[in-house]
């Protein structure tokens, strides 16, 4: 025998399967929402992932194009220093500073003379001294530079007898340590100026001491 449902019952039923129904729809719209706010979170993360990482790469991108230009400006001679102190690994952060050059026109080495004449010592003393103030622990190359009247052997030699009294100055003098000190001769062959004439191979006859950090 069937039962008849009383009109009350169906009522009641309709909307038991109305509401389930709500609660699913909105159980599912809630799980969207979620997921949605989730994803966005992710994409928001990786945005800003991706964001810094352009950054440090224009970072990087403009530092390779300062240390270009810096490149650029020093002399090759003091380039090679870099990269021969680089190669040694004497340096705490591989970066050229500054070149300081003594020509015989300003400090007067004497033809086929070593010795320091006393405006040499002067200007090796405000070296010495701006070295000590920036409180910096460097390296120095002391170069030796001759112009080409002479045997290439013994300019070679000249150049680094030159190089050699300076080096023996900064130590004796100002306390400079010789493990943060180098010597090396070009001898005649990285003129700056023309050797045909008297000015300039007195451009020529010179030290040059490149400070790297």
């Amino acid at each position: 025998m069937r039962k008849i449902l009383s009109p009350a019952m169906v009522v009641l039923l309709v909307a038991g399967v109305t509401l389930t129904g709500c609660a699913t729809k909105t159980y599912v719209n809630d799980q969207i929402a979620a997921h949605d706010g989730v994803a966005s979170t992710k994409m928001s993360e990786i945005q800003s992932s991706v964001e810094e990482n352009q950054k440090a790469i224009s970072d990087l991108e403009a530092k390779d194009a300062e240390l270009e230009a810096r490149m650029d400006k020093i002399s090759e001679t003091a380039q090679d220093a870099l990269r021969r102190a680089q190669e040694a690994g004497v340096l705490a952060k591989g970066t050229f500073l500054y070149e300081v050059v003594l020509t015989d026109e300003n400090v007067k080495f004497g033809f086929d003379k070593a010795e320091l004449s006393d405006a040499a010592k002067a200007e090796l003393d405000t070296f010495a001294n701006k070295v000590k103030a920036d409180n910096e622990g460097v390296y120095l190359e002391i170069q030796g530079h001759t112009d080409n009247i002479g045997s290439e052997k013994y300019n070679l030699k000249l150049g680094y007898m030159r190089a050699e009294k300076v080096l023996e100055y900064l130590k004796s003098q100002h306390g400079f340590p010789l493990h943060r000190m180098n010597v090396n001769s070009y001898g005649e062959y990285k003129p700056i100026a023309d050797n045909s004439t008297k000015e300039g191979r007195a451009q020529n006859r010179r030290v040059a001491l490149v400070v790297l950090k």
